[in-house]
């Protein structure tokens, strides 16, 4: 990133995308620990097709955690600047911000990452045979293009392809829908002959899912969220409400007109949580609202940033009972594995 560009761009995007460039993650954190979560799973480390499973739900409790330092932060005299560029800063000496303040509010340990493990196992129960590159695998880049610096992500992009070129692969299943986004529809302009097949995970389940009776444990009143990135930019808009409308116990709920290409956004994505933490968390609350006013019991989404997002609203609102989880998730206790 040029040096004008930093006097340009926020401190908060700043951080990311030098995170990007530089360490290949959003977070600048080791591609080992995020790929953590599937070292049980006995996955081939390559393959013709592979899963994506992208930064947002490898590295989610840090970016809880450096979230919720900036929102902290905004509303103080300080404001949300301070904390972004002292990241900055402190990574440039080898200092995990994220990580330590992550330790200090009890959310250190690792990530969870169960929607990984839930698609992973939801796949393999289908039929679909698969790699994961594990540390290998690359970033998208896709902040990079949000932000404007095309530059910087042509450059990512052609990195990348070569890449997963160089471990043969023909076909890629994202399960992020911003990484899914990048893959499918931006990389291909910056690349000559890009040759890659990209699906979202909810294409991938709803092509192959007569084949399996789906139940889920209980009876239960659902409302799916739509993430801006699956709806506006995927055209996923159907899909994942098929298939909750094929799972058995489960009554879809929707918002009379909040859903689908008009659904309200929950204030996450693109890096604005960075920029305007306190606007974002606003927004999450309003989202949130919209869909427990449906009777919902569980939230359902397709986004590690919707799911952050909306957890934070609920709890605002006081609806901690009421259940976030990825599709991945839902049909994963719908199928039993």
């Amino acid at each position: 990133m040029s040096k004008k560009s930093k006097e340009l761009i926020p401190p908060g995007l700043t951080f990311l995308a030098d995170n990007i460039t530089s360490k290949n993650n959003v977070l600048g954190e080791s591609k080992a620990a995020g790929a953590k979560w599937a070292k049980d799973l006995n996955i081939p480390r390559q393959g013709d097709t592979v899963f994506f499973a992208g930064c947002g739900y490898q590295y989610t409790k840090k970016l809880e955690s450096l979230m919720g330092l900036v929102r902290g932060m905004d509303k103080s005299a300080a404001g949300a600047e301070l904390p972004m560029a002292f990241a900055g800063v402190t990574k440039k000496l080898g200092i995990n911000v994220a990580g330590i303040y992550g330790k200090i509010a009890g959310r250190g340990g690792e990530a969870e990452a169960q929607p990984l493990v839930d698609a992973v196992n939801v796949l393999r129960a289908l039929g679909i045979e698969f790699g994961y590159l594990g540390e290998d695998e690359p970033c998208c880049g896709g902040l990079l293009h949000y932000i404007g610096l095309e530059q910087d992500f042509g450059k990512n992009a052609n990195d990348l392809y070569k890449r997963l070129k160089s471990k043969g692969v023909k076909r890629i299943i994202g399960v992020v829908p911003s990484c899914t986004y990048a893959l499918r529809d931006l990389i291909p302009p910056h690349v000559s002959g890009y040759d890659i097949q990209v699906k979202h995970f909810s294409e991938v389940v709803l092509e192959k899912m007569g084949s399996r009776e789906m139940r889920f444990p209980k009876e239960v009143k659902v409302a799916y969220h739509d993430p801006c990135q699956m709806t506006r930019f995927l055209k996923l808009t159907d899909e994942p409400r098929q298939i909750l409308k094929g799972i058995k116990g489960i009554e879809l709920v929707e918002p009379e007109w909040t859903k689908g290409e008009w659904s309200t956004c929950c204030g996450g994505g693109g890096g604005f949580e960075a920029v305007f933490p306190e606007l974002s968390h606003v927004l999450a609350v309003n989202r949130a609202k919209e869909l427990v006013d449906t009777g919902a019991q569980v939230i359902v989404t397709n986004c590690p940033g919707c799911i952050m997002q909306l957890k934070g609203g609920l709890k605002e609102l006081g609806k901690e009972d009421v259940e976030v989880l990825d599709l991945a998730q839902v049909v994963a206790a719908s199928i039993g594995v």
